[in-house]
């Protein structure tokens, strides 16, 4: 259990730290060219959810993650036993959920600085999210797991 709690003790200092430093070192709006018309870091504020959507819905946000988390926590803590990937995918998926809960809370958006040119700017907590979810999803369509 002591792993569980430090994935998402980890996902939420990256997450956190980086949108800080972003914001920190950034005007917003501002994008760097780490590779140049492939990877940039570009300081967004997004209001929305994925891709934008709904945008200041941030009570709708609050309410659903505190849900999706609980329920995530409900599964982890049956799991607990059986200490399977898909187990530690559920901490990355807290995680990530947590730190887009921090944002939203404090500020009402989420800082996202990713940008690939051609897929919507992202952040580590979405990525924790996405990679845990994927996960999930695969060990649940090919291997059928009985959470």
């Amino acid at each position: 259990m002591l792993r569980f709690f430090l994935i998402i003790l980890s996902v939420l200092v990256v997450d956190q730290g980086s949108k800080y430093l972003v914001r920190w070192q950034m005007d917003l709006g501002e994008s760097i060219p780490l590779i140049e018309n492939l990877f940039h870091l570009t300081y967004i504020e997004n209001p929305g959810a994925a891709f934008g959507m709904l945008a200041n819905k941030t009570v709708l946000f609050v309410i659903l993650t505190v849900v999706i988390v609980g329920v995530m926590a409900y599964i982890a803590l049956k799991m607990a036993n059986k200490k399977s990937w898909s187990f530690y995918a559920l901490a990355l998926v807290i995680g990530g959920a947590l730190g887009n809960l921090i944002d939203r809370v404090a500020k009402q958006t989420v800082t996202d600085m990713f940008d690939f040119r051609i897929w919507p700017i992202f952040n580590v907590a979405d990525m924790a999210l996405v990679i845990g979810l994927l996960y999930i999803a695969y060990r649940l369509i090919f291997h059928g797991e009985d959470f």
